[in-house]
């Protein structure tokens, strides 16, 4: 299976693994990228150290190519990009920030850059920027995918777009990988069913609730982290949307998660007051998202945590491990193209 995304990345298969923070660990991203995909470790939760130590790990599990994210709104984003530089990692890709410094500097060492988008002006801006692809992020994803299904998103930005452009939002199996070839992508990213393997350090509660559920068992929302969101459907997800931001929450949620990436709290809170009101107000909806995500993923707390899942919580129905469901994904997409022929030919 060869796509321009294969052969800019080295990969064998064009999959790869969103990163999704406590759970794109070195263990799964290693072992995303043993068995062919492109593995993706996630950083938003992590200081430079953490992150420098985590890349390192990843480089003892893995011979293969890897990459590592960075969200460059967050406090420590900018941060640890330099440090993923610093450690040369194969592939960065970035988000939520202006990235033209960072692709700069990942191809002064021979690296890719992929950057994450929503939308064409985005997309286009990235490809300005000089990105190897482009993660087009459609309504169906976890995490912060806007109005366009990438039904139409996808299409939309491969034909704008000179680079690659990878789908992500709604593709979990050998079907979703043949249908995001079909309109123009040269490759899946995911998460959701990343997200339920057996190498996935995600709560087991969590992993079978996400068995339980169906492609409507999802709310999507900006009154989870300030920008619209998508996560399972509970009563914890339902309560946070009625009650919005909690402010005096945040200042509390933002201790924790100074403490937990052991850097100073004065200091970030300085830095984030310092960056203006609507900075600020996007910074504690994080602070507060952030703590309900952990609870989720990290303690399976049924009752406070709120996971980030797309619509394909309702494609699933078994945890397999990650080679088994790498190669079960490249049958299925085989058999579909034999399929396909059949009905082009009748």
């Amino acid at each position: 299976m060869k796509t321009r995304v294969t052969e800019r990345f080295n990969i064998k298969y064009p999959i790869i693994l969103s990163g999704m923070s406590w759970i794109s660990e070195p263990t799964m991203v290693a072992a995303v990228s043993n068995a062919g995909g492109l593995g993706i470790l996630a950083t938003g939760t992590l200081n430079p150290e953490q992150t420098k130590n985590a890349v390192r790990e990843v480089r003892k599990l893995t011979d293969k190519p890897f990459g590592a994210n960075a969200a460059l709104l967050l406090p420590m984003g900018r941060e640890n990009a330099k440090v993923l530089i610093h450690e040369k990692v194969p592939v960065i890709n970035f988000a939520l920030g202006k990235g033209d410094w960072l692709v700069r500097e990942v191809h002064e060492y021979g690296g890719k850059v992929i950057a994450t988008t929503t939308n064409a002006y985005h997309a286009g801006r990235a490809q300005d920027y000089g990105v190897d692809a482009v993660i087009a992020t459609g309504h169906e994803a976890a995490g912060h995918g806007e109005a366009a299904t990438s039904v139409v998103l996808v299409p939309s930005l491969v034909d704008i777009l000179d680079i690659p452009v990878i789908a992500a939002g709604g593709f979990a199996d050998g079907r979703g990988l043949v249908a995001a070839l079909a309109l123009g992508s040269e490759g899946v990213a995911m998460g959701t069913r990343f997200m339920t393997t057996k190498e996935s350090p995600l709560h087991e509660n969590f992993k079978q609730l996400s068995l339980e559920k169906n492609i409507n068992d999802t709310l999507h929302s900006t009154r989870f982290d300030g920008i619209y969101c998508r996560v399972m459907d509970t009563k914890a997800a339902r309560k946070a949307i009625k009650k919005g931001l909690n402010l005096p929450a945040a200042f509390f949620n933002s201790r924790e998660i100074t403490r937990q990436m052991e850097i100073p709290f004065l200091k970030l809170l300085i830095g984030v007051l310092a960056s203006g009101w609507k900075n600020s107000r996007q910074m504690a909806y994080f602070a507060n998202a952030a703590k309900a995500f952990r609870l989720a993923t990290q303690e399976g707390d049924l009752h406070h945590g709120i996971l980030p899942v797309g619509q394909t919580t309702g494609l699933m129905h078994d945890i397999p491990d990650i080679p088994q469901l790498i190669e079960r994904m490249v049958s299925e997409a085989y058999q579909v193209q034999d399929q396909l022929t059949d009905f082009l030919r009748a």
